[in-house]
């Protein structure tokens, strides 16, 4: 293992700071342990470049199973989405169809239903119209019927006058001969 700093001139420090040649040599003998102990326990917990290199392509082709899946998955996903898709436009033409016929049959209903309002609207108009006709005959013949017996009577009234006054002058001539 490659130790990063200089042992020996660790150890001279120290003895320049007053530590004997043995202590300074404990010290740095100690201190080599002890990074060699955290060293280990480093390395065990790390992983070689070759182990990373397998650890790598073991996750790069577990995710391009996992790609493959989501494709197979999204492909199965769409078409099943299209398939509905499609049943629901068969659904929605089909209803629009059976609208469309009601709204059909609605229309020839009310056009008929129509039209037979118009023919008794027109029946009942020429009803009102022939009655009116009658009525307006009826009222013209008793109107004539009236005024030929209007002048009946005034001449049956113009008869009775002259009758009556012949006869008042016959009176009045046959009792004017008697008084003369």
């Amino acid at each position: 293992r490659r130790l990063y700093f200089d042992t020996h001139a660790l150890v001279c420090l120290l003895e320049t700071n007053g530590f004997t040649t043995q202590q300074s040599e404990v010290i740095v003998s100690a201190l080599v342990k002890i990074m060699n102990t955290n060293l280990d326990m480093i390395y065990k917990d790390m992983v070689t470049k070759v182990q990373q290199e397998i650890a790598l392509q073991q996750v790069m082709s577990h995710i391009g199973g996992v790609k493959k899946d989501m494709i197979i998955l999204e492909k199965s996903e769409f078409s099943a989405l299209r398939s509905e898709n499609e049943k629901i436009k068969l659904e929605l033409q089909q209803i629009k169809k059976q609208v469309m016929d009601e709204i059909t049959k609605v229309r020839a209903d009310n056009k008929l239903n129509l039209n037979l309002e118009k023919s008794r609207v027109k029946e009942l108009h020429a009803q009102q119209d022939r009655a009116l006709t009658q009525t307006d005959r009826k009222i013209d013949t008793e109107v004539a019927d009236l005024k030929t017996m209007l002048e009946s009577h005034k001449l049956d009234n113009i008869k009775y006058l002259a009758g009556s006054v012949f006869t008042c002058l016959t009176v009045a001539l046959g009792f004017y001969r008697l008084w003369i």
